[in-house]
């Protein structure tokens, strides 16, 4: 069992496969003010995701399964449940004080995020372990909310603050956001009477009443093409409103509900949290230390960071390409990946599929840095292959998201 003496908890590197197991639909799982809906367009496939039933595929095997969905998104124009993005609000006098605490990038002075924008950042724990990577929406001069990836932020935020020396109040919104992605989004979202679209910038917001229900539309997305979330509030009454409107709206472009697609996200290098990093992950292993600014005079994690920075990392998370079957299923075990040379095991695989657009199988690893050179032989024992498969590192993201962000990372996550 290879061992990485940088956790303390390692990665259970068991190959169980995926066994045929039901879901558990019960009340400790929540459902979202749109599960219902996805249970109506014949989800397929669900995981648990932020303590929510959260959708993972719709399309039948003779419609392409992921991969179709996949052509679909880069054809047309497609609608996420995408709820389980749990929107905690920080609101108060020193809700930017508290920001500027709780995150590695600058929130105040010249970076400070003007309310009406977003931000992809990042929160450590004091060892300058991942707790989350959201998306920061400012709506007002004294609130912000946390759009959150697969961990709890309630929770931590409002135990960063028990002693209360930030005036803020730290809670979850009955907030709830669906995406349109695609090529034809602005279009949908024109004819549903959204206007200033072509003035709305990445990561800029604009708030407006869709079908009669109150909205924040962020131009933002889990996907390399072009897209927005909409974040739906009073979403436990509102829910069947908006998005019976958008579906209506959207039949003139062939809308149809999908999963998020970890296939566009993984060509365009957006990370996902859980598999690619975690809370013994830091920001320097996974390509993300430009989100630490190590010029502010406090944060959480500062000083870890500032010791990591200056130390480096023993391990970093890759892009590789190989051959094989084409990968059009979720990963279900972490895959070794094994030392051209030796054949021992040196890493492991964390997120995989078959890219479309590239023609061939791609992965982010886990791999020592000094095997994590673009070009660099390995093996990836993916279990359905007899022997491993010949693999190179090579840099990401593996392809430029079609919409044209400079850097990709900049991607809800």
């Amino acid at each position: 069992m290879l061992r990485d003496s940088s956790r303390t908890v390692p990665i259970n590197l068991r190959q169980s496969g995926a066994p045929r197991v039901d879901l558990l639909v019960g009340t400790r799982v929540r459902k979202s003010p749109f599960w219902h809906k996805s249970v109506e367009h014949g989800v397929r496939a669900a995981t648990v995701y932020n303590r929510m039933y959260h959708p993972r595929l719709y399309f039948s095997p003779d419609e392409g399964g992921l991969l179709g969905e996949y052509d679909y998104l880069t054809r047309h124009v497609t609608l996420w449940n995408v709820a389980v993005e749990r929107q905690i609000q920080i609101r108060g006098p020193d809700a930017t004080a508290f920001i500027d605490h709780l995150v590695t990038r600058a929130m105040t002075g010249p970076k400070e995020l003007a309310p009406g924008k977003a931000r992809y950042v990042v929160l450590c724990n004091q060892y300058g372990g991942i707790v989350n990577d959201p998306v920061l929406l400012r709506i007002a001069e004294d609130e912000y909310w946390l759009s959150i990836s697969d961990s709890d932020v309630a929770l931590w935020a409002q135990g960063v603050n028990v002693d209360r020396r930030f005036d803020v109040t730290i809670r979850e919104l009955d907030v709830a956001p669906v995406q349109i992605q695609g090529p034809d989004s602005s279009a949908l979202l024109a004819e549903a009477g959204v206007s200033g679209l072509k003035d709305l910038k990445f990561f800029n917001l604009m708030e407006t009443t869709l079908f009669g229900c109150d909205v924040v539309i962020s131009k933002t997305g889990f996907s390399g093409e072009e897209g927005f979330e909409i974040y739906l509030r009073n979403a436990t009454a509102d829910a069947d409103r908006l998005w019976d409107g958008l579906v209506a709206a959207g039949q003139p472009y062939s809308l149809r509900v999908i999963a998020p697609n970890h296939i566009s996200r993984l060509e365009a290098g957006i990370l996902s949290y859980g598999q690619d990093m975690d809370l013994e992950t830091s920001p320097y292993e996974v390509g993300l230390d430009w989100q630490v600014d190590l010029d502010k005079p406090d944060f959480i994690g500062k000083a870890a960071l500032t010791r990591i920075a200056r130390e480096g990392v023993s391990h970093k998370l890759v892009g590789l390409r190989f051959g094989g079957r084409q990968i059009d299923w979720y990963n279900a075990d972490f895959w070794p990946v094994a030392d051209a040379a030796t054949g021992a095991d040196i890493g492991y695989v964390t997120s995989a599929f078959y890219s479309p657009g590239l023609g061939t199988n791609i992965a982010l690893a886990r791999l020592p840095v000094e095997s994590g050179t673009p070009g660099t032989a390995v093996l990836v024992r993916e279990p359905a292959s007899a022997d491993p498969l010949p693999a190179g590192v090579c840099q990401t993201p593996f392809q430029m998201p079609r919409r044209g962000l400079n850097r990709p990372s900049d991607l809800t996550a």
